[in-house]
């Protein structure tokens, strides 16, 4: 009996691993089946929206909101004086206006960005390191994603293994700087340098773009990303010799950039933080002493309703209450952002004008 309980034993035992084996291979395939269908970041280039802008201007409701914000936009790239500040919040990066924003800055639509963390790290600078969101669904059983390391955006994916890579990088970054506070514009600046001489496998990133052309980016709310998770093993791994990020010196940063830019744009895609700390410099100004006038253009592209205090508790016309925008020009869009910044962008761009404005240059303020 004993030989074969043993033989018995070594059976189970292959068994076993052979199961485990083949359940290991079973969610690697069902994993790689998920991720098989890579989201693509739209070429406002590759066509010219100027006809269907126009048309839209002839319509109502939501069309002829979007043709006049087109309208307003090219107005911004018109004048001489403007600098445009593009704000972001929500993930149309991932959702494939990643390109569309980098090529803002590529060919000079926009001079300062305002954003949320996501969408600078977990989506444009992740996607620089050589790694993609996928086309997925919103249907699929969440708890079989989690099994997967999949995180799900919606109807969008992406892979919780890249993602703690890209963790990991941010933490090296900071781990080659010098200890001390720094505003997030620094540190994202110290990205973009990261990339250029790293190599980032994909080029043209917002991020990098943004370093090659003096264009600060500022995320307020920085922690709040991927940046988070790398920052936090920075400072377990230095206890006594690390960096912070400095929230306030962001606030003193932008509002210095709206003070020396003048006339200012406002291009916001969804709201939250990114929309009130940019409008917010006007006030900070005031209080500090120094002129600074209010955004005279604006343009807000958000499907929040404004009846339950959302909309980040305001429109553009009540922000003129506060000070913060100028109410001459301004257009409030209700629409998924995704659905129609593609067509405002493009319709810029083969409008021309960016080609004759002036690059503001506003990061060699801090150099």
């Amino acid at each position: 009996m004993a030989p074969s309980k043993k033989r018995s034993q070594k059976a189970k035992t292959k068994s076993l691993k052979s199961s485990t084996g083949k359940t290991a291979k079973s969610k690697t395939n069902k994993k790689a089946l998920l991720l098989s269908t890579p989201v693509e970041h739209i070429d406002i280039t590759s066509f010219d929206a100027r006809p269907i802008i126009d048309r839209m201007g002839k319509m109502s409701f939501t069309s002829r909101d979007t043709a006049r914000a087109a309208k307003i936009f090219n107005q911004m790239m018109g004048d001489p004086k403007c600098s445009i500040i593009l704000t972001l919040a929500g993930s149309t990066s991932a959702g494939g206006c990643m390109q569309v924003y980098a090529d803002m800055v590529r060919f000079g639509m926009v001079d300062a960005i305002v954003s949320t963390g996501a969408s600078i790290v977990d989506m444009d600078f992740f996607e620089a390191l050589g790694f993609r969101h996928y086309q997925g669904s919103q249907y699929n059983d969440d708890k079989d994603l989690r099994t997967l390391y999949i995180d799900r955006i919606y109807d969008t994916y992406i892979d919780e293994e890249e993602l703690q890579l890209c963790d990991k990088i941010i933490g090296e970054i900071a781990d080659g700087m010098a200890p001390g506070p720094y505003s997030s514009r620094a540190f994202i600046n110290e990205m973009g340098r990261w990339l250029k001489s790293r190599k980032g496998r994909k080029k043209n990133s917002l991020v990098e773009l943004a370093y090659d052309h003096d264009v600060p980016i500022f995320c307020p709310a920085f922690t709040d990303s991927s940046a988070g998770f790398g920052l936090v093993m920075h400072q377990v791994r230095n206890p006594n010799n690390h960096l912070t990020i400095d929230s306030i010196a962001d606030f003193r940063e932008l509002t210095e950039v709206k003070v020396k830019a003048g006339t200012t744009g406002l291009i916001m895609i969804g709201g939250g933080v990114p929309k009130n700390f940019a409008q917010d410099t006007v006030v900070c100004a005031e209080v500090l002493g120094l002129r600074a006038e209010m955004h005279k253009y604006a343009v807000q592209i958000t499907v929040a309703d404004v009846r339950d205090g959302a909309c980040s508790s305001s429109t553009l016309k009540e922000a003129n209450s506060w000070g913060k925008v100028d109410a001459s020009y301004e257009q409030m869009v209700f629409a998924e952002a995704s659905s129609i910044m593609p067509l405002i962008v493009s319709a810029a761009y083969h409008g021309g004008r960016w080609k004759k404005r002036r690059a503001r240059k506003l990061a060699k303020i801090f150099k």
